[in-house]
Order: C-alpha cells, then structure tokens, then sequence
C-alpha cells in the first residue's frame, strides 16, 4: 500500500465578485511510495502549491476541497477530526513553503519557533527542545546556530530564514515531507547541501518526499518520477530522467527550452555605452556596512562589533546597462541594494547618482530622486500593502509620482499587467489572492509605474517559473533599450545572470572577490570561490559529486 494515495483530487477558488468557482486543482491522481520522491512541475499559478496545502488537508480562504480524496497511510484524512489532522501536521507530515518570512512568525526569535514544534510533538523539555534545534541548524548550514537561534526572522537573510524553515519541517523526522519550492531562496551551493540532508533523511528513515519546483535541472537530481502541471490539470508523467531530456508535449519541451544554463553558449550584453563624459550613472566607491550590536547586559560590560556585512566594495554601472551582483545568502548582496536606495545608511564610502552623492538614507532625498531609483524586493508578499487591491497598488505610484489618477492610470496599470502576462481581472484581488509568481510580477510592475532610471533587482526572478522568468528577463532589457534605465541584478542564478548582465561582481562574506565582463567572470574565474560557484550550477550528472566537494570546502556557507 503507498503512504499517499491521491485520488481525482479537486480544489477550487470562489471569486469573490460572484459565486463563480475556478479550478485550482482539476482531477488530479497520483500515488507516492515510502522513500519515494516525486517532483510536481509546472508554471505559476497551475496549482503546484494549492495542491500541495491539500494533501494536509488545508486550504488558502476562499479555498475549497470540491471533490477527490487523499489517503494517508490507508486513511482518508479528509475524515479526520480538527484534532488528529493537528496531531498529524508537522509530526508524521510536514511542509517547507515557498515564503519563509510569511510561514514564521515575526516578533518570535526563530530558535524558540522550532523549540515550540518538538516541545509539541517529541515532547522535549526546553533544554532538549534548544539542543535539538541547535543540532537542526547546524545540520541545514546555518553559520554560528547560537547566534540565529537568538534572532527575528527579519534578521536573517532570504537564505538563512529558509533554511530555519527547512529545520522546523525536519525536527520530527516526519513520514511525508511537502516541499514548495524549498531552495528559491538559497544560492547553488548551499541548496546542494540541504538537498543532499533532506536525501540523506529519506535514504535513512524511508521518508516519503513530494518536491514541488518550477526548475526541472532539481527534478532530474531529486526525484524518481514527476508530473507536469498546467492549469490544474497533470499534463505530462514519467521518470524524471526522460522528461527533463525528452519531454513528450508542447508545453514540456517549452519549459525545458526555458532554463536558464550557466554553460549555454549565449551572447552577453554589448559593453556599456557610457555617457559622453565618461560618468556612469551610479558609483560605488569604498562601500562598507556593518549591523548595529544587538543590545544585552553581557554587551554591556563586554562588547562585541559585529563584523562587516559589506566590507570596501567598489563598481560602477554605466546608463541603460546590467551590472550583475552574485554570491551566497548572506553575501551582502541585499545590504548593498538597501544602502542604494536609502533604507540602510552606509558606515563608510561614497555612492553617487548622475554626478551627485546621495543622501544617506530616503529621508535625505528629494521625491524626484526617489522616483529614479527603485527597488524590486525578493519577497514579493511581504513588499506589497495586504490590505490594497492590486489597482491600488500600481496607480499609487503614478498618482504620487506623476499627479496621474483616474481612468488614465488604471489604463497604465492594465499595461502594465499585460507587460508581465497578467490579466487585468487581477486589479480587484488582494496580494494573498495570488500566487507566488504573480505576486513578484506585481511587485515589478509597481516599480515599473514610477519610470525609474535606475531598478535594483533584489532576487526577482526566484519565485518565477522558468518560462515566465525568460517573459520577465526581456521585458527588463525592453525597458532598459526604451528609457534607458540602469539595472543592478542581484541573483544566485548564475544562470540567469549570464543572460542579463553586461558585467558581474562576485562577494563573498561581504567582499569582492571578482570583477568583470560577464562572459570573462564565468568562462575564465580567477578566484576559486567563483569556481566553485559555477561548478554548482552545472548540476546534471555530477552533481552527486559536486554536492560533496561544496560540504567539504571551507569556503561554502560560512556567512557573515
């Protein structure tokens, strides 16, 4: 008998103008083995994530299991009392969401988050509950668990909280292990890692794993087999193997024609053109930035500085070109994009915008100078207003910026859905009404709205599936040749970034290590961190191996 059973499984969504019901989840059937890992496939917006909510027995509001049944262990769970499905998540059937800041709560430190769960479940002390959950971090390659075992959720990196989410899922050890879209946030090497712990509890305790994924190059490594979902329906199925080298249907063979490979033979950018007096538009000069001491009564007596997040990092990126920014989490990637658009004051260095430096925080700029630079947060969730509609969400930035309201800017908000393959129905939903990948292309589309000259692009294509992020990589290159704006792409894709930029600095703990042409940095590195990098990336038949190499350097995952 198969630990899962799904039988013409059907959720749907009620639409909130109208007692209309759109399928999510359309008569979809499977069944998954103990130790057997099935990899779901598919774009944005399919119902990857809806139906992985269902197989605990959870829906998003608005939500509704219509029809199908799922069986666990031989038991229905949708018979289940409020109780036993309780007892029943996290224990013996657990999930890793896509969004880890959202999925943990935020005014609790996170080492007491993943106590809470084997205090519940294991029924540990506090002393053991704290020693066990150690033990997780260290195991998914959190540097220093002390120390993160002690902090918000906001203090960590996109890479970091993820992996903290990965741990809460493990500390049971559970029998069916959900992950939805897992690894988005993390950079190559140390997705390998946690990959190669999450293989290692299946091979040793016969757990049963469903890996929900929009890159297929992690199907071929993780799974046995896969289905490929569109529009809710499974449109393709087989070994993993034989889909990713020779899909069957249409819409299979697009999405494998839409990865992107660090080792593909593609043109990069042309070299920048720069302004007739040589200026770039954006400099960056001795950049350094530390994180204020968190405030104790040891720190009282006995300080400790804190170490650089960004330590003398200089570049410059001329007018209308993509500057690429790569490296682990932690890397200070985001800190350098939140010092350039003002949320962070530097602690030492000079930036200047168009021949002037810039203030040192927004509240130091003029409302002109705000509107040419703009920033696209990798969480998309979290940087949109929950409680606005999408129109309102994308007019606002023309009524401030422009004085545009009315029809003529919900006209420009239409375009700009249209821009990024969404359909205008979605300006009277909320951000949670949405999925992961629609969600980050509103988030581009409102930064869009305010016609910058400079976009900082924090992770935006992580959430992405590949063929709407190859849609959204083109559109930003549109932009860029029509207005000439400048882009720093920040990304642990290197895939992609190969595509976008024209140039690439590579950090690591804070420091560049690398610089250069984008086709020099990646076809001849100098440093070995890049090296190993790129190694990383080129995950097909010796990624086994390359996942070893990455647990055994020193220089993978030791974040600052």
């Amino acid at each position: 008998m198969a630990l899962l059973d799904v039988r013409n499984l059907q959720v749907a969504y009620r639409n909130p103008s109208s007692d209309d019901q759109t399928m999510a989840v359309d008569g979809v059937s499977f069944a998954v083995e103990r130790g057997e890992t099935l990899g779901i496939v598919g774009e944005s917006g399919c119902g990857k994530s809806t139906l992985a909510r269902a197989l605990m027995a959870y829906c998003r509001p608005g939500g509704e299991i219509v029809g199908g049944e799922v069986l666990f262990d031989g038991t229905d769970i949708f018979g289940l009392k409020d109780e036993q499905i309780r007892a029943l998540r996290g224990s013996r059937m657990a999930m890793v969401p896509q969004d880890p800041l959202t999925s943990l709560t935020y005014h609790m430190k996170v080492g007491p988050q993943v106590d809470e769960i084997l205090r519940i479940h294991q029924e540990l002390d506090a002393k053991g509950a704290r020693l066990h959950t150690l033990k997780l971090f260290a195991g998914t390659n959190l540097p220093e668990p002390e120390k993160i075992y002690h902090r918000y959720p906001h203090e960590n990196s996109g890479g970091q909280r993820q992996r903290v989410v990965i741990a809460g899922a493990l500390a049971c050890e559970p029998d069916l292990l959900i992950l939805d879209e897992p690894t988005t946030a993390l950079d190559t090497t140390t997705e390998m890692q946690v990959l190669k712990l999450v293989k290692e509890l299946r091979d040793r305790m016969g757990t049963a794993l469903i890996y929900i994924t929009h890159d297929l190059t992690l199907t071929d490594y993780m799974c046995e087999n896969v289905l490929v979902m569109l529009n809710g329906k499974v449109v393709e199925r087989g070994q993993s193997s034989s889909v990713f080298s020779a899909p069957q249907t249409d819409y299979g063979k697009a999405l494998v024609a839409a990865i992107p490979r660090v080792d593909a033979k593609i043109a990069t950018p042309a070299q920048p053109n720069k302004a007739k007096d040589g200026a770039p538009l954006l400099k960056v000069e001795h950049l350094s930035f530390r994180y204020p001491s968190r405030w104790s009564v040891s720190a009282l007596f006995n300080p400790v500085e804190e170490p650089l997040a960004v330590d003398d990092v200089s570049f410059e990126l001329p007018r209308g070109e993509t500057l690429g920014l790569v490296g682990e989490s932690g890397s200070g990637k985001s800190t350098i994009a939140n010092i350039i658009v003002g949320l962070s004051a530097p602690t030492s260095g000079a930036i200047t915008f168009d021949g002037a430096a810039l203030g040192a925080t927004d509240r130091h700029r003029s409302p002109e100078l705000k509107r040419r630079i703009q920033i696209i947060f990798q969480d998309p969730l979290s940087s949109l207003n929950p409680r606005r509609r999408i129109e309102s969400i994308l007019t606002r930035p023309q009524e401030i910026f422009f004085g545009v309201t009315g029809k003529a800017a919900r006209d420009r908000a239409v375009e700009l859905l249209e821009d990024m393959e969404l359909s205008a129905d979605l300006l009277k939903r909320f951000p949670r009404q949405l999925s992961g990948g629609q969600q980050q292309r509103v988030a581009i589309a409102r930064a869009f709205a305010a016609s910058p000259d400079l976009i900082l692009c924090d992770e935006i294509t992580s959430a992405l599936d590949v063929s709407v992020q190859a849609h959204v990589l083109r559109l930003l290159r549109g932009i860029q040749i029509k207005t000439g704006a400048a882009c720093l792409f920040i990304s642990h894709d290197l895939g992609v970034v190969k595509q976008v930029a024209g140039e690439t600095v590579v950090l690591r703990k804070g420091r560049a290590v690398e610089a250069g042409h984008t086709s020099g940095v990646f076809d001849n590195p100098s440093h070995d961190y890049t090296r190993l990098l790129l190694a990383a990336a080129l995950r097909q038949e010796n990624y086994a191996d390359l996942v070893e190499q990455a647990s055994r350097t020193e220089i993978v995952g030791n974040e600052p």
